[in-house]
């Protein structure tokens, strides 16, 4: 008959500051000889960081296998992404996983805006604001004269004669039409709920006709 094996971790989400030390735990039982492998999932990314109870070599200068997990001694954003631990029975065909989902955090930096300087009355304007640091990402808001732009602008007495759509999380503000209250001076803040909040510089545009 055959036994029951289980594989869980401790921390199923771990949010570490970048550069510091982290321990991605899994623990398991019911296997007799087992054999551990650890898996890294990012987008299109799948790399091998532990086969058969050994660090492999693209990590073994900075990650070392426990029976208990794996530790980094310092992470990067890169780093960021799913860590799935396999483990089977040497020889045998008893298997189990569990997934460990890391998450560096590193603060956002300053976004860049474009922003047209003149854009005409009746047509789409486009104002995009980014950054690249931020890890998880940064979520997006607008600022028109130093006033925090409402998601819909007909919630507010201030944006109702306004047309437009934001989007948060691409940074992406969107006049259609563009109306002549749209003149003004947009600056946007870039927030991940690490760090310091960070602000662009602030750009001003004309609706002319």
């Amino acid at each position: 008959a055959m036994g029951s094996v289980t594989v869980h971790s401790s921390e199923p989400e771990v949010r570490i500051p970048e550069n510091n030390p982290v321990k991605l735990s899994c623990a398991y039982s019911g296997f007799s000889s087992p054999r551990v492998e650890w898996k890294f999932d990012q987008g299109d990314t799948t790399r091998l960081v532990c086969y058969n109870n050994k660090i492999t070599a693209s990590y073994e200068d900075r990650v070392t296998f426990l029976p208990t997990g794996i530790t980094f001694k310092s992470v990067t954003r890169e780093d960021t992404g799913t860590y799935t631990c396999m483990v089977s029975e040497e020889g045998g065909n008893s298997y189990g996983e569990v997934k460990v989902k890391l998450i560096v955090l590193v603060p956002p930096s300053k976004p860049t805006v474009n922003i047209p300087s003149s854009a005409t009355i009746g047509n789409r304007a486009v104002l995009t604001c980014s950054e690249q640091d931020g890890s998880p990402p940064s979520e997006y808001t607008w600022f028109k004269d130093g006033i925090v732009m409402p998601t819909n602008p007909k919630s507010t007495r201030a944006f109702s004669n306004s047309s437009y759509v934001l989007n948060p999380t691409t940074g992406e503000l969107v006049f259609d039409p563009l109306s002549a209250s749209d003149t003004g001076e947009y600056s946007c803040e870039a927030r991940n709920g690490y760090g310091t909040p960070m602000t662009s510089n602030a750009v001003r545009m004309e609706a002319v006709e």
